[in-house]
């Protein structure tokens, strides 16, 4: 095995993230040097770009670009700006992988369409997708198609707010962070030839070949799948991640009816030993005494370290399945399949496994990340439709701490969406958990604050599923209205702007995310937030939005603001009753 890291970085990401930009000045800071694939397949073919696409089509110029992108890899210490489409081939992708560290260069679809049209965005004939009646809604719809396969890099920077220097400089770190580790790591070329593009029936995404993103933490790499029908395929994903023998199903009643024969033909099927535990559905049987339940159950069928547990259904099934697998025999492989909305863009991804003690919610746990994560959008077709806009909250809740054009696209949407129209619907699951795995990386086990910032609507959330007894509000419900509550304190403290405000509780209302509350007491409320994680030296802290994709952690909040914000709610969700 080489001792010394690869000499090439290769920068990927869609058109106008940067890339041509940001290679001299990576080149420059290594003493390397800048090469732009355009260029190599334009010297080649001794005509430009767009020649070779009137002349040849799209097919002659993926095949001009792989062999560009070859001998790009017989090159040392050079950086190589790729084009949007590299991606696109499994060749290409193996390509990079084996020669070098690729980083993706990420930018939102507005980003990219305001910078298309500045002066220096090039000719005509070099934007084509700028042509047409919707440039960024083409955008939007390529990027969509092709994120899984970005987000197979080993490293992303989001260019959106950052300087050509600044993503440099980024860049450079990654290198000198990750790049000796490459050739050890043979689960990453797996992944880099495991992505392809959508296999598409119509509107509907029958099929999600490759991954949404892979998970890279201090402690763990794995992969996170979306698709829609596609739960025939979990045998074959388990296989992949290195599982065989006997699995342990465990579900509740409720999903248990629905899919639990449908799993256990998937993993029969690819030669799996399947054991199902099946516990009743609901909140109440997340405790230490269901899940003691379970270890005898593990026990009479004598399971063993590396045998998997799957996890199937919503958070419940997760966080309690996950909490056994992260303390059965001090580890046993997890693998997430979760069936709610919920549980696909939360709860799921991120390794946080626990249950409930009698003061609060989630008191006793690990951090434990799965072995695999696994959607079957279709599957939400099955939940009750309280359960199901529950999980819209956290959506949401996504949007406003992280993507202006997930939030768009929710508010232009709601009735596609909340009807489970295929294609939309596992295109925003499919981005909702990316963007959740993209923080969880980036802060594994809450060191650095942010992660904390998936805790918008969730200080005010839990305490007051903790007050109204847990089962009175799905999680999802409490959120919102912890949202609210949130806004409403980050408008009094001049932070939140009160158009913001407005426009939150509008999205949580066409969403019918906005349930009422029976009576009870703020002191109830307080005292739950005071038991709650995100306490730090006896101060709550609290995440509050300055603007969309602008979360800030604030631990000064007044507590005489935070009560008199929650009476008010208590009275306005009380009167809806």
């Amino acid at each position: 095995m080489p001792s010394e890291p690869p000499g090439r970085i290769f920068l990927t990401g869609f058109s106008f993230s940067g890339k041509s930009h940001v290679a001299p000045l990576v080149a420059t800071i290594l003493g390397w040097r800048a090469v732009d694939l355009d260029d190599l397949i334009e010297q080649a073919a001794g005509k430009p770009v767009p020649a070779i696409f009137a002349e040849e089509g799209e097919p002659g110029f993926r095949l001009r670009e792989t062999e560009a992108l070859r001998r790009a890899c017989g090159e040392t210490e050079v950086v190589v700006a790729t084009g949007g489409g590299v991606v696109l081939a499994e060749e290409n992708r193996r390509l990079m992988a084996e020669s070098g560290l690729v980083v993706c260069l990420e930018a939102r679809p507005q980003t990219i369409h305001t910078r298309l049209q500045l002066p220096d965005g090039g000719s005509e004939s070099e934007r084509p997708l700028l042509r047409g009646p919707d440039p960024l809604g083409r955008i939007r719809h390529l990027k969509a198609l092709r994120q899984p396969l970005y987000a197979l890099a080993d490293f992303t920077v989001h260019t959106d707010d950052l300087t050509p220097e600044l993503v440099a400089e980024e860049a450079v770190r990654a290198w000198r962070r990750f790049a000796e580790c490459l050739s050890y790591d043979e689960g990453r070329l797996a992944g880099a030839s495991s992505g392809g593009t959508p296999a598409v029936m119509g509107d509907v995404p029958v099929e999600e070949a490759g991954p949404i993103c892979n998970v890279r933490t201090e402690t763990s790499d794995y992969a996170v799948y979306a698709g829609w029908g596609t739960i025939e395929k979990l045998g074959e994903k388990l296989r992949e991640a290195g599982l065989s023998g006997d699995v342990y199903v465990i579900t509740d009643s409720n999903v248990h009816g629905d899919y639990g024969g449908r799993i256990a033909d998937a993993l029969s099927g690819e030669g799996f030993a399947v054991h199902t535990h099946v516990f009743p559905a609901g909140e109440a049987s997340k405790t230490l005494g269901r899940a003691s339940e379970i270890y005898d159950w593990l026990t009479s069928h004598r399971a063993e370290r590396g045998q998997g547990v799957v996890a199937l259904g919503g958070g419940v099934a997760g966080d309690l399945a996950g909490f056994v697998a992260a303390t059965y025999l001090r580890g046993l492989p997890l693998v997430q399949v979760p069936t709610s909305l919920l549980a696909m863009v939360d709860a799921s991804i991120g390794g946080k496994v626990a249950v409930d003690q009698r003061e609060a919610k989630n008191l006793i746990g690990a951090f434990y990340q799965p072995l695999l994560v696994f959607a079957d959008v279709a599957t939400l077709r099955t939940l009750p439709e309280r359960e199901l806009t529950s999980g819209w909250a956290e959506v949401i809740k996504h949007a406003l701490i992280m993507d202006p054009d997930l939030l768009a696209q929710l508010e232009d949407r709601v009735d596609a969406l909340r009807a489970l129209e295929p294609n939309v619907t596992t295109q925003v699951v499919r981005c909702s958990m990316a963007l959740k795995a993209q923080v969880v990386a980036e802060d594994e086990r809450e060191l650095t604050g942010r992660r904390s910032i998936l805790n918008y609507g969730h200080t005010a959330g839990h305490a007051l599923e903790a007050a109204t007894g847990y089962g009175f509000l799905l999680h999802g419900e409490a959120v919102a209205l912890g949202m609210l509550v949130a806004a409403e304190i980050g408008r009094r403290m001049g932070l939140t702007p009160p158009e913001l405000v407005e426009r939150q509780e509008a999205l949580l209302e066409r969403f019918d995310l906005l349930r009422p509350l029976p009576k009870i007491s703020a002191d109830a409320v307080l005292a739950a937030m005071s038991l709650d994680k995100k306490v730090s030296g006896k101060s709550i802290r609290w995440v509050l939005l300055t603007g969309v994709g602008k979360p800030v952690l604030r631990s000064d909040v007044p507590l005489p603001l935070a009560r008199e914000v929650v009476e008010e709610l208590l009275a306005s969700q009380g009167e809806r009753v």
